[in-house]
């Protein structure tokens, strides 16, 4: 008995079978995981770089190893081996500094790479440093004033108003964009004023932000306002939860307010809360805000309303992070201060939510008919406020010496996720066609 022949598929049935496949491979590509933001491997970047062996190995066994891991948004200042003391440590010790907090001054809390040292105004930019979170530097010493300086890229140097330390940056090493960038410099920074009796195992005190912002300066008005309206006063109980985030305007922010904006002449409560509407109940360093999953995020302020009030839009724009009120779009110029669980931010204007303020053609002006929070209902247990979740733990990276797969890995947990919604879409626009083949 002869076998039952099986006809050749048809080219219908043949296109059915491959579109099915082809939205099947698109379906799981788009319900892939994705990406979490992590810290660079700070060791594997510089272990390609023969050069910056031996600043290396001082990182290495140094705490500030330690303190890296997780962290982003970085600029390391790395001094090649022909360029470093015979003895880092005693050279450090000369200058009453202890080494670990010479090698803090070299990591600035924000990504600077050689296009941003072209675009410095001829003041400078005063950038934070890792050592400034440490608590042992006076007023605003832990921060570099990077300043460009003819054919070289730009000269760092201490803001202290007497004669310090600096070094010349010799050039761009490499980079993991928006995440590391390794310049290398002439010389050890050693920064000035240090306190001879701060010990690191002195237990760290809870931040006062008031006096932080009043140190940084050009954040007089900002300082001022906290402290008048107790409400830094509450920052103390959020830092041992979550944490905190501030936006500090800076005075050119408050004196570029419209003339209509009447918040100066706001009751004591509403001014309140336009100061509460400026801080985020949890802590997010730079690198976390700048890839922050949901844009819209609550403030304190929102605690003192309901859910859905007084938030912020958070993005990253044009190399910054953007924030928008819906009446005000600012941007973050620098970091003030950034020691886990309190991290300060300038912004470039003072932030007016949409609740109190509404723009015009010509202004922004009060709203005089919005009810201040005290008079808002009560919520129900399901309309509760809900606080600010912490930001993804960051993980540690334990990339091998090889530079190229130690940028690869670090560049794709940055990746953006717009082509997995691109691909999620383009299956929900396939499936209407295959339905018919099926």
């Amino acid at each position: 008995m002869r076998g039952r022949q099986i006809p050749p598929p048809t080219a219908a049935a043949s296109s059915r079978v491959v579109v099915a496949a082809v939205a099947a491979l698109l379906l799981a590509a788009a319900l892939q995981p994705l990406p979490v933001a992590s810290g660079v491997d700070v060791a594997a970047v510089l272990a390609a770089f023969p050069d910056l062996a031996g600043f290396a190995r001082l990182l290495a066994s140094s705490p500030v190893a330690r303190e890296l891991a997780g962290r982003s948004s970085l600029t390391l200042l790395a001094v090649p081996n022909g360029n470093l003391p015979q003895s880092p440590s005693a050279y450090a010790a000369a200058s009453g500094a202890d080494l670990a907090d010479v090698l803090r001054y070299h990591v600035l809390l924000e990504y600077l790479a050689p296009a941003d040292l072209r675009r410095l105004p001829a003041s400078g930019k005063l950038v934070t440093t890792l050592f400034q979170t440490t608590g042992r530097a006076p007023a605003d010493l832990g921060a570099v004033n990077v300043t460009a300086a003819g054919p070289s890229l730009a000269v760092v140097r201490s803001p202290a108003p007497f004669p310090g330390s600096n070094a010349t940056v010799l050039g761009a090493i490499t980079a993991v964009p928006y995440n590391l960038s390794v310049l290398a410099v002439d010389g050890l920074i050693v920064p000035s004023g240090f306190d001879l009796a701060a010990s690191e195992s002195r237990p760290p005190a809870a931040v006062n932000i008031t006096k932080v912002l009043a140190d940084a300066r050009a954040f007089n008005v900002a300082a001022s306002m906290l402290e008048a309206s107790g409400v830094a006063d509450e920052f103390e109980a959020d830092e041992r939860g979550a944490g905190i985030t501030v936006f500090a305007p800076t005075d050119d922010a408050f004196a570029g307010l419209p003339a209509g904006d009447r918040l100066q002449s706001l009751p004591a409560e509403r001014k309140a809360v336009v100061l509460r509407f400026h801080v985020l109940h949890s802590y997010y360093p730079l690198g976390s805000l700048e890839s922050i999953v949901n844009p819209v995020q609550p403030t304190l302020a929102t605690e003192f309303t309901q859910a859905g009030r007084f938030t912020l839009n958070i993005t990253r724009a044009n190399g910054s992070v953007a924030i928008d009120t819906g009446v005000v779009q600012a941007t973050i110029t620098r970091t003030v201060f950034d020691q886990n669980p309190v991290a300060v931010f300038a912004v470039s204007k003072v932030l007016l939510p949409k609740e109190m303020f509404s723009r015009s053609d010509s202004a922004i002006v009060a709203v005089a008919s919005a009810p201040p929070p005290a008079a808002l209902p009560a919520e129900s247990p399901e309309s509760a406020p809900t606080k600010l979740s912490s930001p993804p733990a960051l993980r540690d990276t334990t990339g091998n010496a090889n530079h190229t797969a130690a940028v690869a890995a670090a560049a794709a947990t940055t990746k953006p996720t717009i082509g997995r919604w691109c691909i999620a879409l383009l299956y929900l626009l396939l499936l209407p066609l295959l339905l018919p083949l099926v």
